[in-house]
Formats: structure tokens, sequence, C-alpha cells
């Protein structure tokens, strides 16, 4: 055994998700990120004494979708409670939270795990969700060091957040990140969240432990992080660094960490040895939340109605894999549904011309964007009709970011990059390259079919990467045979 096939790792995630309304959970505050400071605070927000949590009936609605989306567990009836802690970004000493009684619990989130370098197919994985809670967000502290000061931005205090609470069930950072990536695709189609982990829509917590038992080892928690790459990356450095440290027989601490982006490394924040208290109590000022399950909801009742809820799910990732597998490679599906804005602009140009294949338009989607759809149709077109190839294509794409004003087809006639199909053109092409390469041909006719390739290249060199290559096959085996 390898030294990382002898330990077992473990990987659980928390998920903030910052719902997307106009104003706050408990107050008509703005949620813009793009206010200027301290300008979307309301007296509740900053907890001025006297002021009261009013609840957003739209946040409860898009926790019910999602939950309902991830096959959870509706309560009907959850609680809201205090978790108190002491930061200078918030204001109250407390946050208002779901812990003990959340809105939904046990469900589940299936999705599809592929890094090109890692892995040689596809496979599927689940994760158990133990539970999604509403929660207010904390405003955010800046710290000038120069000045040896902290300055306090509340616009964030407030904001609605989704905490999605996954099973310990992960192995490696390249399925944490697949998760992160399949949650925030989900959301975005649901429209609940922005997925924008740049401006910390989402963020990510990981619980990362080493063990060479089936028992779980000792846990760290890197906190806050800010990219689904990032995920992966500090999740794999945290393993290989219990690894390292549990090798050579030391132990491990209960630790809080943070990755360091720049330096790809995980640095301590603070130890965890003994669990802190939040001294969580009722929120006596909220009501218990009450969601109506069943059909037979009054009229006039103002209880959120779950069945309704239901009726208007979208399709669903699960529903667009089976929708496109017949049709796309699952590598490409992968590719394609990591980007929500991207299966967007597949959907409009497959629908903009039906006679499109949707494996070229797919592929050629993954492989690059450029922001004006009808030139990417246009692309796809000339793809189709076998005039150009995807080499070509990219050279086209390199053209439109020069000048934007020109067509893919006159890009094509100006600089002769229409694709050589014909096959005596071609034939000729294969023959001068036969002469030319007396020993390669010697050897292939010797019986060593690896040096078809080099001749291939030949063709590609001579062509300028034009040639209509399954037709050059075709004609070079004829040829040497």
């Amino acid at each position: 055994l390898t030294i990382r096939e002898r330990w077992k790792s473990t990987v659980g995630l928390e998920v903030h998700a910052q719902i997307a309304t106009e104003s706050k959970l408990f107050s008509n505050a703005s949620t813009n990120f793009a206010s200027p400071v301290n300008s979307c605070v309301s007296l509740f927000d900053c907890a001025t004494p006297g002021t009261l949590p009013v609840l957003n009936r739209k946040c409860v609605e898009s926790a019910v979708m999602t939950a309902l989306a991830l096959s959870c567990r509706l309560n009907e009836t959850s609680l809201f409670e205090r978790k108190h802690y002491f930061y200078a970004d918030l204001p109250a000493g407390f946050q208002i939270t779901q812990q003990g009684q959340p809105i939904a619990v046990n469900g589940e989130i299936k999705f599809h795990v592929f890094t090109p370098r890692l892995h040689k197919s596809p496979y599927s994985k689940s994760s158990k969700i133990k539970q999604i809670q509403l929660e207010q967000d904390s405003g955010k502290s800046l710290h000038d060091e120069n000045a040896t000061r902290s300055l306090i931005d509340l616009n964030r205090a407030g904001i609605p957040l989704m905490e999605f609470v996954f099973e310990p069930d992960l192995v490696d950072g390249e399925e944490a990140a697949a998760l992160v990536k399949e949650l925030a695709f989900t959301l975005q189609l649901l429209g609940v969240c922005s997925g924008k982990m740049e401006e910390g829509a989402l963020r990510v917590d990981a619980n990362v432990s080493v063990s060479n038992r089936d028992s779980l080892g000792v846990r760290t928690e890197i906190k806050n992080i800010g990219s689904v790459r990032a995920v992966a990356a500090a999740i794999q450095y945290e393993i290989n660094r219990h690894i390292s440290i549990l090798e050579v027989g030391n132990k491990m601490f209960n630790e809080t960490r943070a990755w360091d982006a720049i330096n790809k490394k995980t640095v301590p924040m603070r130890e965890k040895e003994d669990k802190e208290d939040y001294r969580f109590m009722p929120e006596t000022n909220l009501p218990p939340l009450r969601i109506h399950l069943r059909e037979d909801l009054p009229n006039k009742s103002n209880l959120v109605d779950a069945v309704m809820l239901k009726r208007q799910l979208p399709e669903l990732s699960e529903q667009i894999r089976q929708r496109l597998k017949d049709k796309i490679s699952p590598e490409i599906i992968i590719a394609l549904m990591s980007n929500f804005a991207l299966l967007q602009l597949f959907n409009r140009i497959i629908r903009n011309n039906e006679n499109r294949q949707p494996q070229l338009v797919a592929k050629f989607l993954v492989m690059d964007f450029v922001p004006h759809e009808n030139f990417i149709g246009q692309l796809i077109d000339l793809l189709q009709s076998n005039l150009i190839n995807l080499i070509t294509a990219k050279k086209i794409l390199e053209e439109l970011m020069l000048d934007s004003n020109k067509l893919p087809k006159e890009i094509v006639k100006e600089h002769n990059w229409f694709l050589i199909s014909d096959e005596k053109q071609l034939e000729q092409i294969c023959l001068e390259i036969i002469e030319k390469n007396p020993e390669l041909v010697s050897g292939y006719k010797r019986g060593k079919k690896k040096l078809f390739k080099p001749l291939m290249r030949e063709m590609v060199k001579v062509t300028e990467q034009r040639a209509n290559m399954a037709i050059v096959a075709k004609i070079m085996e004829r040829l040497l045979k």
C-alpha cells in the first residue's frame, strides 16, 4: 500500500448561501452588494434597542423550494433561536438562526465527479444533507494593519442565509468541489441565490479528518473558502498535512484554519480544544414558523404553501442530465453544467436552430466562450457543415475578439480557412507526404503502426491545420496498403 492508501480521509461541508431577495431576513434594508459602505443598515440591523424582527416571507419560500429540490423533509413547525458570540460586526451579540429545529432535514444531493487530469471517467456520488436552516449574516470587519484599527461595514448584517449542513460522506477535495458546483447550479436554477462566490454569496466551511481505522480522526475545520477550486485545493492540502503529521507518529489537534490562496496552504486561526458554548436560547420575538404541507390550505391563510411551491419547481439538474445524456457525452455534460450561464446559452443556441447538433454546440461552448450568441450559432453552423474544424473555430474567436463587426464566414473567406475536404486534393497531398518520408513509410509497412501519427502530423503542418482529418486518415491508410 502507498502512504495515501494507508489512510482514510473524511470530508464534510457546511455551506452558507445568501438568499437572492431585495430586502434582508428581518428588516426592509436593501441587500444590494455594490452599495456604499454602511448605507443598507436599518435600526434593527445595528441592534438599536426596542427594534423587533419581521420575517421576510420570500426567504421562507426560497428555503422551502430549495428543500423540495434537494429531497429534504420539511418541518411543519420550525423555531428561531439566538446563538451568542461576540464579534464587532455582530452588534446584537447574537445571531438569529435555526440550529435545533430547522426548516428542513434529511435531504440528499446527487452530483458527478470528473477532473480530467485525475479521473479516467466521471463517476456518480451523493451526499446526505443533515439540515437546512435559515439564519442572518453578520457584518464585515475590515482590518487596517497600518493604522492598527478595524473598520466595520454593516451592509451585510442581516442578509438572509440558508445554511446547508452535509454529512461527512466525501473522501477528497475533488468530490467537495463537485458538490459545491452542483449546489450552486441548483440554487441558480431555482433563482434563490446568485451563486457568486466572489461576492460572498456562497461560502464554504470544510471539516477534514484522517484516520487509518473505520472511526473518524481528529477534525480540522477550514473556514470561509471562497472559490470552487480553492475548496478542492484547501481540502487536498489539509488531507496531505494530516497524513504527513500522523505518518511520523505525532498527534493532530482540533483546530480552525483558513486557506491562504497566495501561498496555497492552510494557516491556523484558533485551536478548538474546548467546544464553544454559544448559549442557544429561543428567539422570543419570533413565533414558531409554520409551513402548510397538505393540499387543503384555506384561501385566506397566510401560511407558506409547500404544495403550491412544489408545483412551481423548474426542471432540476438530474432531469437536465437525463434529457442530455443521449445527445452529449458525460464529460461534456459535467463541464456544461458547471456554469449556469453556459447552460442557458446552450439552450438558446439550440432553440434558435433545432438542426444544430447538441454535442457539437456543447463541445464548442466548453472549449471557449464569447458573449455574442449569434456568432456562436454561426460558428456551430460552419462546423456542422464541415466548412471549418474546431482549431479554425478558435482562430475565428480570436479574430472576433479583435473585430466584432465581422461575421465568422467573412473571416473564414478573408483568411482562406475553409476545411479541405476534396478527396482528390487530399490524396495528392498524401502522396507528396509519403514520397518525402520514405523512412516513416517503410517503418509503418514493417508493422510499426505508431508511425502513422507522424505522417498525419505532416498533413496538419502542410495544410496549416485545414485538412479534414477523418477523410485524410482513410486516404492515408488506403495508400499505405
